[in-house]
């Protein structure tokens, strides 16, 4: 029986039945590929977050330790001489602040003079002064004519005492 032909009216069902069969198959193959694609990838993530959350909470606790002993350290030097420990760290806390500056205003207590230090002017200075002594033609530096600044002086002078 292995010549076996089904009839003609029958042969597009058996066609059908063998297509689906296949395509049974088929669809079980790719599902499996799928498979076999996206969970290794979602398990390297979730390692990977894994990972990332141990080290994580290394980095936080060992920013609690060193911030504690930094704190207890502190303590011990407080204790010895409360107000040197109390100016420095505000010294430290001021220049942290100011490095990240470019103007500095200052108020005088008990004066009317608000002094203005436009260091960012001053530090193109300073690299342009650093620039020229390298050889190197500075790009742009802000002059002063002494002329402007005789000016300057003899009006200053020139005001009577009443208005000062």
């Amino acid at each position: 029986m292995q010549n076996a032909q089904p009839p003609e009216q029958v042969q597009a069902a058996f066609d059908d039945a063998v297509k689906a069969g296949q395509d049974r198959e088929r669809q079980v193959n790719e599902g499996q590929a799928y498979a076999n694609n996206v969970i290794p990838r979602a398990s390297g993530a979730a390692a990977r977050l894994m990972e990332e959350a141990n080290g994580y909470r290394q980095r936080v606790i060992s920013t609690a330790e060193g911030d504690s002993s930094r704190f207890e350290q502190i303590l011990v030097e407080y204790s010895k001489a409360p107000d040197v420990t109390r100016n420095r760290m505000y010294l430290d806390t001021v220049q942290q602040i100011l490095s990240g500056t470019s103007k500095v205003l200052i108020d005088q207590q008990g004066g009317n003079n608000l002094l203005y230090l436009p260091l960012d002017k001053l530090m193109q200075v300073e690299s342009a002064a650093a620039q020229s002594s390298s050889g190197m033609k500075p790009q742009s530096i802000p002059e002063f004519s002494q002329e402007a600044g005789m000016r300057s002086r003899e009006s200053f002078r020139s005001r009577e005492r009443e208005i000062r």
